[in-house]
């Protein structure tokens, strides 16, 4: 599987499968799929954005603008729980 981050602006994914288990990655893919994107490749095309406001203790996904330009907070903290986590999609590039 490739990450969405090191691929062509203009990919479209290949393949999807279900997260089994919690990870930083899926934590972040939560997040962006709570707000309405596939995943970061998807948010960066859309909103023409370079850089993503993280938490710097954990990196995670700080903030994102949803596609009707509300905003989505999320805490340093996880928030995808573990009953959460089969139902985030990973892409395959």
């Amino acid at each position: 599987m490739t990450c969405a981050a090191h691929v062509d602006a203009n990919a479209q994914p290949r393949s999807m499968s279900r997260a089994s288990q919690w990870s930083g990655e899926v934590e972040d893919l939560y997040r962006f799929q709570q707000a309405g994107y596939r995943d970061e490749l998807e948010y960066k095309q859309i909103k023409q954005v370079d850089l993503i406001d993280r938490w710097p203790e954990t990196g995670f996904v700080k903030k994102l603008q949803r596609r009707d330009n509300t905003f989505y907070y999320y805490n340093r903290k996880r928030e995808c729980e573990d009953k959460e986590v089969r139902k985030v999609k990973v892409y395959a590039y």
